[in-house]
């Protein structure tokens, strides 16, 4: 390959890799868009005011209003709150007219939230084959998630053959409940003691007496699944509460369960599916809260290898919705114990409160693909697996293909190995024609350094160039026919990077010397942490730079050591390039370092083989020869000029009629 030919790679890799990392627009770009979102909202909800406004003048009090910081509520001669017959609240605007307001739980002052003493709940557990789940009297609500199946890295690093199940979250780490105003309050369940009004194995039903009417909870576990039941039924509400404000607020802080806090705040985030717009999710980096702008399928609080699904039968609607995700800051209780905090306020979409029921289903279990795809609701669209073709590559080919190696029972870096083994193979023929056009390029070399030496000046740039393509032409070399087959086997290598690292199938597995293919090997703890790199020597990574190290050598090879002036040095790049794979991939997890390991491993052997047994460089070398000699004689090989050849040979004569004309 000629530097021109490696200046294309290096650039295509680059954007390609790019695309595929980031898998994102920049911070920027994503707040800005939100801004801009905000802004499109904040407008919104003012001209939908405004038309409320002319409604509410008009008796109609139906639908929400946000509380506007000039707005007074308006009071009797006894000082009381003012209603209307539907339980709407008067407030008078500062031009003195009259405002009906159905407010949510966070539009309310304080003046009109419910105020009462803690409450102290029960806790009474149910099982099954898969969970451990404890309710809480207290809220009527899941206060803590157990997965019997699974242990944190903690637990399975004693070694003691001994499964402490996993706890999603703790009592007090979760808070679900209704909230609506009621009266002069906000009544908000989750602070409510609620009866338990049936219990067997696999049901539990709570209620909980509010004003004249009632609320049940109906929870109903299912055998050998990751997923339960709920129904609310709300009765006998009516003339006291406004149905478009009864609202469901879901509070999760997920314990730390893997290896590394950090990597496992990287990829958790909050992921919803609207009804319209598809799926979409919060950022995963940094705080980030969303206003619904459509109704909304489910709701996923996702983790790096565990998540909680909340779908209901009918969607979410979008008026009030919002989803909010929180880092924890440094110094705080939870930042060294929990991974993050997510809130959600849903709006059940209801009709009516005199005898309403809300179906929903709770999933509380791992991020594997078999047991995601098995709902059938595109829960698997969490799974980061990349974009477009990558997606696709992932899901089609690589999932298959591993979860065949992985049902025989045989050891996962053994599976890794035979998969590599699997697509290096397949990709062999794109391997061997970049070699093949390798080779055709380094023996053109010498006649283009001599192009090169014949028009050392750049006003002759056109003509070296129609020269270099007429030889391109009559030999059949072509310097992109390298780039092509790069691009072709480009989208497997990037779809696998973003594999690895969301394969559950890799959680707590351990091959030689690395215990957990999920997460990093160490072979050395450092007595002082690295910024970037870490405390610890990831060998697998080590291992990983050095046969990039090998590859790159063998490639760069071909590169002339001639550099125009102003370009930077692209061999010295390349070799840059595998010393930063150390920093980068220390933390990640050894699953993806040792296949990237073995792949480029056995990509030297596949070149080593190309070139000994495949391609004979003499033999190219002699048809090469004759194709020119063929050419040169006018010969069938000769061909015809590109469309590119014939507008180079247009500009150059253009080019020496522009000089000719300032001579004179």
């Amino acid at each position: 390959m000629d530097r021109n030919t490696i200046i294309g790679l290096v650039l295509i890799g680059v954007v390609l890799t790019t695309f595929a990392v980031l898998n994102q627009p920049s911070e920027e770009e994503i707040k800005a868009a939100k801004e801009k979102a905000k802004k499109e909202q904040l407008a919104a909800n003012k001209k939908k005011a405004n038309a409320k406004n002319a409604k509410a003048k008009k008796g109609d009090t139906d639908d929400t209003l946000q509380l506007s910081k000039n707005w007074t509520p308006k009071l009797n001669d006894k000082k009381e709150f003012v209603k209307d017959s539907s339980g709407s609240y008067i407030y008078v605007d500062s031009l003195g007219n009259d405002t009906l307001i159905a407010a949510t739980s966070t539009m309310l002052p304080d003046s009109l939230r419910q105020k009462k003493s803690k409450v102290v709940g029960e806790l009474i557990t149910l099982t099954t084959d898969k969970l451990i789940i404890d309710f809480d009297t207290k809220g009527g609500q899941i206060a803590r998630v157990r997965l019997k199946e699974f242990e944190t890295f903690a637990d399975f690093n004693k070694n003691d053959k001994k499964i402490e199940p996993l706890a999603l979250f703790d009592r007090g780490d979760a808070s679900q409940g209704l909230t609506f105003p009621m009266g002069t309050r906000i009544v908000n369940t989750a602070d409510e003691l609620f009866v338990v009004k049936k219990q067997t194995d696999d049901i539990i039903i709570f209620e909980l007496k509010v004003g004249e009417g009632s609320i049940e909870y109906v929870y109903q576990l299912k055998k050998d699944a990751y997923d339960l039941d709920f129904d609310i039924n709300i009765k006998g509400l009516g003339g006291q509460v406004t149905p478009k404000n009864v609202m469901y607020n879901w509070d999760v802080a997920y314990k730390l369960s893997e290896r590394l806090m950090a990597e496992q705040r990287r990829v958790s985030t909050i992921c919803y599916n609207y009804e319209e717009e598809g799926f979409s999710y919060l950022s995963e980096m940094s705080n980030d809260d969303i206003v619904a702008e459509d109704d909304i399928d489910w709701v996923c609080y996702k983790q790096s290898y565990f998540s909680s699904f909340l779908r209901p039968e009918n969607s979410f609607g979008k008026s009030g919705s919002t989803m909010k995700v929180t880092n924890y800051n440094e110094g705080s209780a939870r930042n060294e114990t929990h991974v993050k905090s997510y809130k959600s306020e849903l709006n059940l979409n209801l009709k009516n409160v005199d005898n309403a029921t809300v179906s929903m289903n709770w999933f509380f279990g791992p991020n594997d693909y078999a047991v995601l795809t098995s709902y059938d609701k595109g829960y698997d669209q969490i799974l980061n697996y990349g974009w477009g073709i990558f997606r696709w590559i992932n899901i089609y080919a690589v999932q298959p293909i591993f979860d065949l190696l992985n049902s025989t029972g045989m050891a996962i870096g053994i599976a890794i190995l035979i998969l590599t083994i699997l697509l290096k193979l397949i990709l062999m023929p794109i391997q061997w024609k970049m070699y093949t056009s390798s080779a055709k390029m380094r023996i053109l070399k010498p006649e283009i350094d001599e192009i090169n030496a014949k028009y050392p000046n750049k006003e002759d740039a056109m003509k070296k160039q129609m020269e270099v393509m007429g030889l391109y032409r009559e030999s059949g070399a072509s310097p992109l026919a390298g780039c092509v087959p790069m691009l072709i086997q480009m989208p497997i290598l990037l779809a696998v990077f973003r594999f690895f690292p969301s394969a559950f199938e890799l959680r707590q597995k351990g091959f030689l010397w690395a215990e957990d293919l999920s997460s990093y090997d160490s072979i050395a703890t450092l007595p002082w942490y690295i910024p970037v790199y870490g405390d610890h020597v990831s060998l697998f990574t080590l291992l990983m730079a050095i046969t990039t190290l090998v590859y790159t050598h063998i490639n760069s090879s071909n590169m002339s050591a001639q550099q125009q002036p102003g370009m930077p040095n692209m061999k010295i790049i390349m070799y840059f390039f595998p010393i930063m794979m150390i920093f980068f991939f220390n933390n990640y997890s050894s699953g993806l370092s040792y296949y990237y390991f073995i792949s480029t491993l056995i990509s030297i052997l596949i070149m080593i083989m190309i070139k000994r047994f495949f391609v004979d460089e003499d033999k190219i070398k002699l048809k090469m020869a004759e194709r020119k000699a063929s050419a040169a004689e006018g010969g069938s090989k000769k061909g015809t000029k590109s469309k590119f050849q014939e507008r180079l040979e247009k500009m150059q004569k253009a080019q020496q009629e522009q000089l000719k004309n300032r001579k004179k």
